[in-house]
């Protein structure tokens, strides 16, 4: 079999279709927003507030009312107690966000327990089933996607100025601190918007793999989100055509493959630099 029939095979199906189209989007709305993340050092926050979304899904589940809905709500709820612990008590930011992330997380399991299909829900909750997906689903991923897009172009200026020095925005008047909640909105989106795909365990490898690879090879942000979403698609596309092929989970996979990409990079840039540097000492005695 060639490489295109190897593609082509696993994306007949319909519900594979359907699959790669929430991934793509999935790694539209996690790159763009992700790169903001990685270049304020947010990271530790991503992964908290990916399973603060966990308490609102579980409700949704036991009342039967919107996962979405629960998720956004609880992303929200999460975001602003990160918020008003990192600025209202002398609690260190990552203290409280760790402290958050496990109460949570814990919260968010004891509720699902209350479930009678206990095991499935808290397999789905956190790992996703992007085979599974619906047109319906499809269409709410797709308007949090265009959110997350055109709030990150119109805030381009503050998030940047953010970004690389916080007291620079303010003597700007850009208010660091609206931008900063704006951020945390936009990253709930984003999330919400993609853990019907992947799960919110594995969000989070969607969410910095492809932004921290593309973060190695370019420099400027606008760039650098047009690589993040071109690895985040291809790890899409190559996760689930293994997924189809080998039968692994197809969620774990794409988070997989993004985060395996970093390491390919990094590895490839370090042998390049070594080359270099004894190409440089071979050639200096000749001097």
């Amino acid at each position: 079999m060639t490489p295109v029939e190897w593609l082509t095979t696993a994306f007949e199906p319909e519900f594979m279709q359907r699959a790669l189209i929430s991934g793509l989007v999935a790694s539209v709305a996690t790159a763009v927003i992700g790169t903001w993340i990685v270049l304020r050092g947010l990271t530790f926050l991503g992964d908290a507030l990916a399973h603060g979304i966990i308490p609102g899904l579980a409700l949704a589940v036991l009342w039967g009312t919107s996962p979405t809905v629960g998720a956004l709500a609880s992303a929200l709820l999460m975001g602003g107690a990160v918020t008003l612990v990192g600025r209202r008590t002398q609690v260190r930011e990552d203290v409280g966000i760790g402290l958050l992330f496990v109460g949570m997380l814990a919260l968010g399991i004891v509720i699902v327990s209350r479930s009678a299909t206990f095991t499935s829900d808290v397999t789905s909750l956190l790992f996703g089933d992007i085979l599974g997906v619906t047109t319906g689903d499809i269409r709410g991923q797709l308007v949090g996607a265009a959110l997350v897009v055109a709030a990150s172009v119109a805030l381009h200026r503050p998030f940047l100025a953010l970004a690389f020095n916080e007291d620079k925005a303010r003597t700007l008047g850009m208010h660091p601190a609206l931008a900063h909640t704006a951020l945390l909105a936009l990253l709930a989106v984003s999330i919400v918007a993609s853990f019907d795909a992947i799960g919110t365990l594995l969000v989070f490898g969607l969410l910095i793999g492809p932004p921290a690879t593309a973060g190695l090879l370019v420099r400027r942000v606008p760039l650098m989100m047009v690589v993040a979403v071109a690895l985040g698609a291809s790890s899409v596309v190559l996760g689930l055509a293994t997924s189809f092929h080998e039968g692994t989970a197809g969620g774990a996979t794409i988070a997989g493959i993004a985060v395996a990409q970093f390491f390919v990079v990094l590895i490839g840039q370090e042998l390049v630099g070594l080359v270099r540097r004894r190409g440089t000492v071979t050639a200096e005695p000749g001097l």
